[in-house]
C-alpha cells in the first residue's frame, strides 16, 4: 500500500507536468507563451486550447507507466507509483515538451526472467496502442489547409520569402508509422509538411508518443527493450546489448571528429570526444583492455569515414542518452537465477515489440537547422 504522501507527491508531480506540458503545447501551437506580450502572450483562451496537446502526450505517458505498475502488482513485485517529471524551458527562451518523461521505481527484488520481461514490455506496448488511436484521430480529423495561416499569417502574404536567420528553423524527423499512417490516413489536400506537425496538436502528441516509445524499446542494459531482449536471447543479452550501445554511439557521433577539422581544434575536440567515449563506456562491465580497443576503434571509425564521406552526419541530440545510459543505466541487465525459455506467446509478443521499435525509431527525431 501507499501513503498518502506518496499518493500527494505523484499527484503533483502529475499536475505539474500536465501544467508544464500545457505551456510548452501553448509555445509549439500557437506560438504564444506566459512570458510573451501582446499577441504572443499565451491567454486563458488558448492555454485551454493547448490541452489538445498536453492532455494526449502525458495521457500516453500515464499509460505507459501504469502498464509496468499494474504488470508489477500481477506480478506481486513491489514498485512506486509514476514519477512524472515536470520540466518548462520557456523562461530561458529555450524550447522543451513540458516533460523529461515518466518512472516508476522498483522496490522489490525481480529474480523472474519471465517477470522482467512481463513488467518491461507492459508499458511501451499499453503507451503504443493508445498512441495509435491518437494518431489515427489527428490524421482522420486534420483542419482545413487554411488552418495554418491562423498561426502564420505571414504564409497568406505572396510576397513571404520565408523568416530570416534570427528564427529557429527547426522540423520532425520521420520514422515508419508515421509516415505510413499519414499515407494511408491523411488526406493529401490537408496533411502539413513535417516542419509544420509542430502546431496539430493530436499528430504532435503522437509524434512525442512514438518517440519515447522507441526510446524506451531501445535493445540496451536495463531498457524497456533491455528487457525484452534479456527474456527471448538470455545468453546472449550482453553481447546485444554492447552491440546496440556501440552502434547507438557510433552513429550519434560520426561527424564529431574530422581529418578536415583546423588541427588547432582538432587537437583539442578529439581528446575530449575520445574521453566523452571513455565515461559513457565507464558502466559497460568492460575489462580496461577491451574498452579501449572498443572507444579507439570507435573513434578512428568515424574518423576515416569523415574521410571518405564528409557529408554524412550522424545526429549529435543522441550522444547526452547514449551517456546517460553508459555512464548512469550501464548496458548489463541483472541476472536471474532461471533462465527458463519463455513460452510461445510472450516469444510473439518480444518480437512484436522489436517491430514497434522499428516502425517508431526515427534516426534524426528533431531537426534544428
Amino acid at each position: 500500500m501507499h501513503s498518502t504522501k506518496e499518493y500527494l507527491i505523484h499527484g503533483l508531480l502529475f499536475i505539474l507536468t500536465l501544467i508544464t506540458a500545457t505551456l510548452a503545447g501553448g509555445e509549439w501551437i500557437f506560438g504564444k507563451s506566459v512570458i510573451g506580450s501582446g499577441d504572443s502572450f499565451l491567454t486563458w483562451e488558448f492555454f485551454w486550447k493547448s490541452t489538445a496537446f498536453s492532455i494526449p502526450f502525458i495521457g500516453i505517458l500515464l499509460i505507459h507507466e501504469l502498464g509496468h505498475f499494474f504488470t508489477s502488482m500481477y506480478h506481486k513485485v513491489k514498485c512506486s507509483l509514476p514519477f512524472f517529471i515536470p520540466v518548462w524551458l520557456g523562461f530561458i527562451g529555450a524550447p522543451s515538451i513540458g516533460t523529461f518523461g515518466a518512472v516508476i521505481r522498483m522496490k522489490g527484488f525481480v529474480n523472474s526472467r519471465i517477470k522482467f520481461f512481463d513488467i518491461g514490455v507492459a508499458g511501451p506496448l499499453a503507451g503504443f496502442v493508445i498512441a495509435l488511436g491518437v494518431l489515427t484521430y489527428g490524421f482522420t480529423n486534420l483542419p482545413p489547409a487554411e488552418y495554418i495561416y491562423g498561426v502564420h499569417p505571414e504564409y497568406a502574404d505572396p510576397d513571404f520569402k520565408g523568416y530570416g536567420e534570427d528564427v529557429l528553423d527547426f522540423e520532425l524527423g520521420k520514422n515508419l508509422l508515421f509516415s505510413g499512417m499519414s499515407a494511408l490516413l491523411a488526406d493529401p489536400e490537408r496533411m502539413p509538411a513535417m516542419s509544420e506537425i509542430i502546431h496539430y496538436p493530436f499528430l504532435f502528441a503522437g509524434y512525442l508518443a512514438l518517440f519515447f516509445t522507441a526510446l524506451n524499446l531501445l535493445p540496451i542494459g536495463q531498457l524497456d527493450g533491455g528487457h525484452v531482449i534479456f527474456g527471448l536471447f538470455p545468453k546472449h543479452h550482453r553481447q546485444i546489448s554492447l552491440i546496440a550501445f556501440t552502434l547507438f554511439l557510433g552513429y550519434a557521433g560520426v561527424g564529431m571528429i574530422s581529418p578536415f577539422q583546423p588541427m588547432s581544434e582538432l587537437i583539442f575536440s578529439l581528446p575530449l570526444y575520445i574521453g566523452f567515449l571513455y565515461i559513457s563506456y565507464s558502466s559497460s562491465g568492460l575489462s580496461q583492455k577491451n574498452k579501449l580497443t572498443i572507444i579507439l576503434s570507435l573513434a578512428a571509425s568515424q574518423y576515416a569515414l569523415a574521410f571518405f564521406k564528409p557529408e554524412w552526419e550522424g545526429y549529435q541530440g543522441w550522444l547526452f542518452f547514449g551517456f546517460l545510459l553508459g555512464r548512469v543505466m550501464g548496458v548489463r541487465h541483472p541476472e536471474v537465477s532461471g533462465l527458463r525459455e519463455l513460452d510461445g506467446k510472450r516469444k510473439v509478443i518480444g518480437w512484436i515489440a522489436i517491430l514497434i521499435f522499428a516502425l517508431c525509431f526515427s534516426p534524426k527525431p528533431f531537426i534544428f537547422a
